[in-house]
């Protein structure tokens, strides 16, 4: 490895680490919200808010991240970023109440709007064109190291907190469990707070704002002597052409002539969360408890979902900037659009019958006295037999106990559903996944890169609040078949779009890649 790749595979890592706190900050509440539920008394709607509050935030920040990061730089925004995830970990931990604990997660996702955004932007303005495909990855396979890490320390708080070892009473890893799991966000947070000290500032930033022997010096580290001088001259050849043009407008990425760039940008964002991801990952054990898996088991399958994110991420990582965007982006949607279209098949071949048996392994403190007259009926859907619950026990109460109720008496292939999601988390970990990110800082010019990304992001942070939000409504309205059959052909539909209309980004420079939607947009 080349003394000039290290330097540009260190700060990568490094600004990727915002990634990783974005991951495991969106998906640590996957382990939380079977314990806030009771303890807080939620309804299902409350139940979403309390997992999409942080993508709200996020979506706010999406908006103003780029053009702050402009004004102040890359490197501070993100520095800024570390510490509003260290003081949310800390104070979701502590939150007396719901309200306390949609603030606190509110907090940490202007943390993660800002970092989603300037981390790969960050990566693609100071890697060399022939690795920028990888090293943006670098903050996807981040993402999903932190998803991954939430899921599996989840699953070990869990483990903790039933121990009987003294070092876990003392710790209160029984009686809260669910705030050992948010709070320990604080540490890696403050690591990457002092890990940004050693990065330099962006060199396209610096060119902008005048600095360019700082800039160049930055860059002769990441491409060598002889990329770095014609790297910025041309970097200054297109910030020259704008030299005289006002204040960069939101207005302005509306622009016909980025009309290609723009379409595919949003239709990236909103296929991106329209495939459900963000249903799998931030509700993983509700799911596989509701296929009939025990909690211990649940919490152990949401780890296998967190390893195949990851692995395929490494895949795609590996074959990005070989095969090259589209490719990726055809295999894995087209993956994505089967596996949910299986697991729609799986939930509507699924019966749900009460039994003695049932009955017998709910708690103690239930009156079981009014299932009695469901018992031995068989229901082939599971908005039916939620239906059913809400007129026998009322619906106050079978609100309460649907949670450990159905996993009980739900009767389906548990192997196909495993498959099913594992495969789509394959197929997106390899594709849309890290892809999207990609071409977000491929697709625009200099000008207008930070405010359209920003956009963009701002798009598909809004689309990922509304899935997760509504999602354990349309369990309860809709039932997991109509929901995953969504999933599915939304993911079709994208795949038919992909084809047509995106283009390969592969191998060229940003400046390249201006005249190339530039002339698109103009056909």
């Amino acid at each position: 490895m080349s003394k000039q790749l290290r330097y540009t595979v260190k700060i990568s890592l490094i600004v990727a680490l915002g990634g990783f706190l974005m991951g495991f900050d969106a998906s640590v509440i996957s382990g939380v919200i079977k314990f806030i539920e009771p303890e807080f008394d939620l309804t299902k709607l409350e139940l979403g808010w309390a997992v999409s509050s942080l993508t709200l935030t996020a979506t706010l920040a999406m908006m103003v991240a780029g053009p702050l990061s402009d004004r102040w730089g890359r490197k501070r925004v993100l520095l800024f970023a570390a510490l509003l995830y260290f003081f949310s970990a800390l104070l979701s931990a502590i939150a007396p109440s719901f309200l306390f604990l949609v603030l606190a997660r509110m907090l940490g996702g202007f943390g993660v709007g800002a970092s989603l955004i300037i981390a790969p932007m960050y990566i693609a303005e100071t890697a060399p064109a022939r690795i920028r495909g990888t090293m943006v990855s670098f903050n996807q396979l981040n993402i999903v190291i932190g998803i991954s890490a939430a899921f599996f320390t989840n699953y070990l708080i869990l483990k903790f907190g039933q121990s009987s070892a003294s070092w876990t009473k003392t710790l209160g890893m029984d009686i809260y469990t669910w705030r050992w799991m948010l709070g320990l966000e604080a540490l890696p947070a403050i690591l990457y707070f002092a890990a940004l000290f050693a990065v330099p500032r962006s060199p396209r930033w610096l060119i902008m704002n005048g600095k360019e022997d700082e800039a160049l010096h930055i860059m002769k580290k990441a491409s060598g002597e002889i990329e770095a001088l014609p790297e910025l001259e041309a970097i200054k050849l297109s910030l020259l052409s704008d030299k005289n043009k006002k204040k960069v407008r939101l207005s302005e990425i509306f622009n016909p002539l980025l009309k290609a760039a723009l379409t595919i940008g949003i239709v990236l964002a909103v296929l991106q969360q329209l495939t459900g991801i963000n249903s799998v990952f931030f509700y993983a054990p509700m799911i596989f408890e509701q296929s009939g898996l025990g909690v211990d088991a649940s919490f152990s399958q949401a780890i296998y979902v967190g390893l195949i994110n990851l692995v395929f991420t490494l895949v795609a990582l590996a074959l990005i900037d070989k095969i090259g965007r589209k490719p990726l982006l055809i295999f894995g949607v087209l993956g994505i659009a089967i596996s949910m279209f299986v697991l729609a098949y799986g939930f509507n071949s699924a019966t749900y019958t009460i039994t003695d048996q049932t009955i017998s392994t709910l708690s103690a403190d239930m009156n079981t006295q009014p299932l009695d007259g469901l018992k031995n009926v068989t229901f082939s859907s599971d908005v039916d037999f939620k239906s059913a619950l809400s007129e026998t026990l009322g619906t106050d109460l079978a609100g309460q106990h649907e949670g450990q109720i159905l996993p009980k008496a739900i009767q389906l292939n548990t192997v196909l559903i495993l498959a099913a999601i594992l495969s789509f988390v394959a197929s997106f970990a390899v594709s849309i996944g890290p892809v999207m990110w990609v071409m977000f800082s491929e697709l625009f010019p200099n000008r207008v890169r930070a405010i359209a990304i920003s956009f963009v992001g701002f798009i598909n942070s809004v689309v990922s609040f509304l899935v997760q939000l509504v999602f354990p409504w349309e369990l309860t309205n809709l039932g997991a078949t109509a929901t995953f059959f969504l999933y599915g052909l939304f993911a079709a539909l994208g795949l038919i779009f992909i084809f047509i209309k995106v283009p390969e980004t592969k191998g060229k420079s940003l400046e390249e890649l201006q005249s190339v939607f530039l002339k698109s947009s103009n056909e």
